[in-house]
């Protein structure tokens, strides 16, 4: 068994931040956000938008937490060199 860590978000090459999943956990975690904010549309839209704004921030947040936790260290990058 190797010891290298898989990750399911890739750094993005320009900026910071993750870029596409690249694995099959990581496509799972976003379909499953995405499904959950068209869920969450549909349940408190158009009558609840404060809800709704709250919902979709504490939901980002959690997506954010994930692609910290399972992708590449978050850093500042300006292309170049393939690492």
């Amino acid at each position: 068994m190797s010891n290298e860590r898989r990750y399911w978000f890739p750094a993005k090459r320009y900026g910071w931040g993750w870029g596409p999943p690249i694995a099959w956990q990581g496509w799972l975690v976003l379909f499953v956000w995405l499904g959950a904010i068209a869920a969450m549309a549909l349940a408190l839209l158009p009558r609840h938008h404060g809800e709704f704004v709250l919902a979709v921030v504490a939901m980002s947040l959690l997506l954010l937490l994930i692609c910290y936790a399972k992708g590449e260290p978050p850093a500042w990058r300006w292309g170049g060199k393939e690492s």
